[in-house]
């Protein structure tokens, strides 16, 4: 058999092997564009690349670290989600990459990496991530309702005893997508109750929305009793509320909502008080000029001085989904239609801003080089008065010719232009992000692996501050050193977030990457809390072991990556009716 008839009959084998093993697709009940009479659509290639990932049919299973879906389905779903890639379509695909993609799909070599050692211990990783992500369950009152931070034995246990709201989210996506949704709708419940209580802080009264930033149960021995403890911010470092709790709440409703199919948790009275009650304090009216929520350091995952004050990108973007997600659970009663009319006015206003100013790319880097100060009325270019000196020496060599990224902070006089992992992953999973930005991102974490990667994912900013500049923004914080802990450690939990960018945007070689990385060492250093060092080298200096939420970042990341649809959970569509920001050199002259 010659050249051309052997390359013939593997495109055919691949074709009858697609059409019978590749994962369905079903359309949405209550899509409006569905045709009446059709239940299941067919994906080309062109199709997945405007696919609603929100509408995919979630699928969970009970986890099986037995059974691995085979190699050949994982080469076809790679070639798949490669043709999908905005830069990849069918009219500029390289034919010599599908080539090489279905000749490794069968070549023998390819074949017998199916029991290979790294498969085996990555089984063997995932039944050590289970026993340990179960061991953390925290019980009130005979009932499952959360995780602890961390069980670390040798370290003193401070506040890593208590369920945290945003440290929880990694460990509900976990169980959901293992069909056991009872303790993330305990989890749900049980925090609704706690943001009812009454809230103070040295004497001064938080808003009614607010919500904990974690708790955890006193079980009283005299009494027998078991009582649960919330902190929202009064106990905290800096005593900071928590921003983002309230935000991740929502979004987590939403996950289980889309996981279990069930909507009667979130139509609940509770469940619809507790939405509004978020939202009227983000939406709420005031002096700001700007639609992006004014925020103190110390608010988010980031809960330590750290020159984030202001308007981080990673509240913005967390914002932008939480109202994203609410549009999806509000009721379209007399209260309900209220918000929903505030939101989406929000919506255009803050998705305009975001995709204008805090991007970042070559092209526009190069126009605030050259931009001009002390400008004045509505035709300035330079509408935040940046001084161009201010420009870092680090970022002309960090921003590559092809790619980009929203940038940490846009204030008067104040662009933060360092890199915050959750922030852009966020962006991509929300839609916040364009398509093409979208792209531009993972651009970007290919062309500065070594930077953001290194040898453990993943950088949760970049770069780290140092000297004088640590100095004076952290206020000399022994925790927040170069390179470790929020500046500029390597964080495995963020791990699902990547994942689930890398799918969404068609790559998932990416996250692939990523994870093989992250499996050489995170159950031989104990499930580490972070990693120190330029390079991710390093257990961090004060890092926990059996951190929850790296073991649960990773459960999530492979369990993602075995089964895609999951990624309907966090994903949204593109919202077509927010346009596209036009470029500098148009927006700025009207």
């Amino acid at each position: 058999m010659g050249p051309n008839a052997r390359s013939c009959s593997r495109f055919r084998l691949v074709f009858l092997i697609a059409s019978s093993v590749m994962p369905s697709f079903t359309v949405d009940p209550e899509d409006d564009t569905a045709n009446s009479g059709t239940k299941a659509m067919e994906l080309t290639p062109l199709k997945i690349q405007e696919f609603d990932f929100s509408k995919l049919e979630i699928r969970p299973r009970i986890h099986n670290i037995d059974r691995h879906r085979s190699c050949e389905v994982k080469a076809l779903f790679e070639l798949s989600m490669a043709s999908a890639s905005p830069r990849h379509t069918l009219k500029n695909l390289d034919h010599l990459k599908i080539a090489e993609h279905v000749e490794n799909a069968y070549s023998p070599s390819w074949m017998s990496n199916m029991n290979s050692p790294k498969a085996s211990i990555s089984s063997h990783l995932q039944a050590e991530a289970w026993e340990a992500l179960r061991r953390s369950l925290v019980y009130f009152r005979g009932r499952p309702v959360g995780t602890i931070a961390a069980m670390d034995p040798s370290e003193e246990a401070l506040n890593y005893n208590q369920v945290f709201v945003r440290d929880f989210v990694p460990s509900a996506l976990a169980f959901l997508m293992s069909r056991e949704p009872e303790i993330v709708r305990n989890f749900l419940m049980k925090t609704l109750r706690l943001q009812s209580w009454e809230k103070k802080i040295d004497r001064f009264q938080l808003g009614a929305g607010v919500m904990p930033a974690s708790f955890k149960v006193f079980q009283d021995p005299i009494r027998n009793t078991e009582t649960l403890i919330a902190d929202f911010g009064e106990t905290a470092i800096g005593r900071v509320a928590p921003v983002d709790s309230g935000f991740w709440w929502i979004i987590l409703l939403r996950a289980y909502t889309k996981a279990t199919g069930d909507s009667s948790l979130a139509d609940t009275s509770d469940c619809q008080q507790g939405i509004r009650l978020i939202l009227s304090l983000c939406l709420s009216e005031g002096f700001d000029t700007f639609p992006t929520l004014l925020c103190a350091d110390g608010c988010s995952m980031i809960d330590r001085r750290m020159g984030i004050y202001g308007y981080p990108i990673e509240i913005q973007a967390l914002f932008f989904m939480a109202l994203r997600c609410a549009l999806t659970l509000l009721k379209q009663d007399d209260k309900g239609k209220e918000f929903v009319e505030r939101i989406t006015k929000r919506l255009h206003a803050l998705s305009y801003h975001l995709r204008s100013y805090f991007w970042l790319d070559f092209r526009q880097l190069n126009d605030i080089y050259r931009y001009k100060t002390e400008e004045y009325s509505h035709t300035a270019v330079n509408k935040f008065n940046v001084m161009p000196d201010s420009l870092p020496d680090w970022l002309f060599d960090f921003v590559p010719n092809r790619g980009g990224y929203f940038i940490g902070n846009v204030s008067p006089a104040r662009m933060d232009f360092r890199w915050f992992c959750l922030g852009n992953c966020i962006a991509i999973l929300s839609s916040l992000a364009t398509p093409n930005q979208s792209a531009a991102i993972m651009d970007l974490l290919e062309a500065r692996w070594t930077e953001l990667v290194g040898e453990m994912p993943l950088k949760v900013c970049y770069p780290a501050l140092e000297n004088h500049e640590w100095r004076v923004i952290t206020g000399c914080d022994p925790k927040n050193t170069r390179w470790s802990y929020h500046n500029g450690g390597s964080w495995p939990v963020l791990l699902w977030l990547l994942t689930a960018a890398s799918i969404k945007t068609g790559r998932p070689q990416i996250a692939r990457r990523a994870i093989e990385l992250a499996e050489t060492r995170l159950l031989k250093d104990s499930w580490p809390e972070y990693y120190d060092g330029t390079l991710g080298r390093y257990v961090g200096k004060q890092a926990r072991k059996f951190q929850t939420w790296s073991i649960a970042g990773y459960l999530v990341a492979k369990m993602m990556l075995e089964d895609p649809s999951h990624l309907g959970m966090v994903a949204l569509e593109e919202d077509k009716q927010m346009k596209p920001p036009l470029r500098r050199s148009a927006s700025w002259s009207r």
